[in-house]
């Protein structure tokens, strides 16, 4: 297990990018949260299995997005680490 933090840039407040981020890493089996941040950008924090850390991360700077993903993302900075134990998705 491990915890994947992405902080996105571009067009992603006030757009539905939070919740289609919760979708999707739901639908990939990850827990964390989708968050947005004072600088107008949005936080990503995700914890499960590599693989699917990395299909979500595919899936945030896939341009244009296969999976309907609102707004337009211009970076994708990514951080991994170890797990600390989440649980659920939330977008606040």
């Amino acid at each position: 297990m491990q915890r994947l933090t992405a902080l996105v840039t571009g067009r992603v407040q006030g757009v539905g990018f939070r919740w289609w981020t919760q979708r999707q890493a739901e639908e990939l089996g990850l827990a964390g949260s989708a968050t947005n941040t004072s600088d107008g950008h949005v936080e990503v924090v995700a914890e499960g299995e590599r693989d699917a850390l990395r299909q979500l991360l595919s899936r945030l700077r896939a341009d244009p997005s296969q999976h309907g993903r609102p707004g337009r993302v211009t970076r994708v900075t990514d951080h991994w680490g170890p797990a600390e134990g989440v649980e659920g998705f939330a977008a606040r």
